[in-house]
C-alpha cells in the first residue's frame, strides 16, 4: 500500500500499514507512483483526477468523495467506482467484531459537541483531519455507560 500525506503524517501512515509514504508537500504522487492496481481517492477534485495517471491498464479507480468520470476511466483503459456508507445493520455488525477484536482500530480526530457541528464541518472542509470528527449527541433521557462489546451493545440495541 502506498499512501500520501504531509511530512508530520508519514508515521501515521507507516502505522497504518503503508509500505511507501509520499510527502505530499514535496511530491507529487503522481510524479512517483506508477502502475498501481487500485487508486482510492478520499480527497476528490484535481486529486481524484491526477489519480488516473498512476493505474495499471485493467486497474480500478475508487472515489469515496465523488464518482470517477465513466469516460476518463475508458481512456485509460480501466475501470472506475465510487462507494458510499450506507447504514446497514449486519454490515455494522461485522465492522463492530472487528473493533472488539482489535483488527479494525478506529482514528478519531476530535470529538465535538453537537452544538459544534459548524466546528467539525469547517475541520472537515480544510481537507487535514486525520481520522473522524465525532459529533457528541446528549438527549434529555440518562444514557446508560456501556462497558461491554461494541457487537453486544449493537444487538441489545435493536
Amino acid at each position: 500500500m502506498i499512501g500520501t500525506a504531509s511530512k508530520v503524517n508519514q508515521d501515521f501512515l507507516r502505522n497504518v500499514g503503508a509500505d511507501e509514504t509520499i510527502d505530499c508537500q514535496t511530491a507529487r504522487f503522481e510524479n512517483v507512483v506508477r502502475d498501481v492496481d487500485v487508486g482510492f481517492d478520499t480527497v476528490g477534485g484535481d486529486t481524484l483526477k491526477r489519480s488516473w495517471k498512476v493505474l495499471k491498464k485493467g486497474g480500478i479507480l475508487v472515489s469515496i468523495v465523488s464518482p470517477p468520470s465513466p469516460e476518463e476511466a475508458i481512456a485509460y483503459g480501466v475501470l472506475q467506482a465510487s462507494v458510499f456508507a450506507q447504514p446497514n445493520v449486519e454490515q455494522l455488525t461485522e465492522i463492530a467484531k472487528f473493533v472488539d477484536s482489535g483488527k479494525l482500530r478506529p482514528v478519531v480526530e476530535t470529538g465535538l459537541p453537537l452544538s459544534e457541528a459548524h466546528r467539525a464541518h469547517e475541520l472537515s472542509e480544510t481537507g487535514h483531519t486525520r481520522g473522524k470528527i465525532v459529533l457528541r449527541v446528549v438527549c434529555c433521557a440518562p444514557l446508560k455507560l456501556w462497558t461491554g462489546s461494541l457487537v453486544s451493545w449493537m444487538q441489545e440495541t435493536q
